[in-house]
């Protein structure tokens, strides 16, 4: 009877918070606000409603907002022996690699760490890479995460190369960087904070900025001078100035510069893009 009751009542309470919008979301902001008040009153956990944002957020990005830059990227060289490739796939812990050619915008596959296992069990037998390359996906700027992640899952792929306009590579983009906007960071045991990026151009205008990047630098790369004396990191500072803790997806504008939250959790801001308006100003006056 309890459980009767209950139910009842959380019936009643998503009636009544179905009401407040005269019936069903019209838009995506009052689909969220919909959620937090289902949150807020406990009719769905905090992990949920962190991953049905992640799923909105997804829909509304693009590759360019989240791709592995171009000068990051981890490649081997179509010549380089197995001796050179092991020592690579070693040293950076990773699992896929583009392979190319000339440079980096000459991409002629990608190989597999896993596809190399068998060769220990061989003695005595020539390697030839091409044996080993699998065919690379190319993909534009453009493409929406929802889109590729869709790909990704029906061609059973994991890594995309990413072509700007004019056909060159402008970075790389992993299944795994699209979970981690609907999940958060993935972290294993090859992940080291010391060797992150903490500044990161993805276009004319465009960044995205850890929230731990040490306040003296971000105002070195900027030509910035904020400044709070209890506080040495640009995310720090942000929150000093907005007085809240900004959520994934959140918009704001602060001295010149637009800021946006692109991944974050329940406790702190891990990364947020930003675009410098005077620079767009002057953009578009040019």
């Amino acid at each position: 009877m309890a459980d009767a009751d209950k139910t009842g009542s959380t019936r009643g309470l998503v009636e009544r918070l179905m009401s407040a919008f005269s019936g069903d979301p019209q838009n995506q902001e009052q689909l969220i606000e919909l959620l937090r008040n289902f949150h807020q009153h406990q009719i769905i956990g905090a992990d949920e409603l962190f991953m049905i944002e992640g799923v909105l957020q997804v829909s509304n990005m693009q590759v360019r907002d989240i791709m592995i830059p171009r000068g990051r990227m981890i490649v081997l060289e179509h010549s380089s022996s197995i001796a050179e490739i092991i020592e690579i796939i070693a040293e950076s812990g990773h699992s896929r690699f583009p392979v190319i050619d000339d440079d980096k915008d000459d991409v002629v596959g990608v190989l597999l760490a896993k596809d190399l296992l068998h060769l220990s069990l061989k003695t005595g037998s020539r390697f030839e890479i091409n044996d080993y390359i699998r065919p690379a996906t190319f993909i534009p700027e453009s493409k929406r995460l929802s889109v590729l992640l869709k790909e990704f899952r029906v061609n059973r792929r994991h890594m995309a190369m990413i072509v700007d306009e004019y056909g060159g590579v402008s970075g790389l983009v992993t299944i795994e960087d699209v979970l981690e906007q609907i999940v958060g960071k993935i972290d294993d045991e090859h992940d080291d904070d010391d060797f992150e990026v903490d500044i990161r151009l993805h276009g004319s205008n465009r960044y995205s900025v850890r929230a731990l990047t040490p306040l003296d630098d971000f105002n070195d790369y900027f030509k910035t001078s904020f400044y709070n004396d209890d506080v040495e990191t640009i995310g720090g500072y942000l929150l000093s100035q907005i007085g809240h803790l900004p959520i994934r997806g959140e918009n704001f504008e602060l001295e010149g510069f637009t800021f946006q939250v692109l991944n974050a959790d329940s406790r702190r801001v891990h990364l947020y893009q930003i675009s410098d308006n005077k620079l767009e100003s002057t953009q578009e006056n040019s």
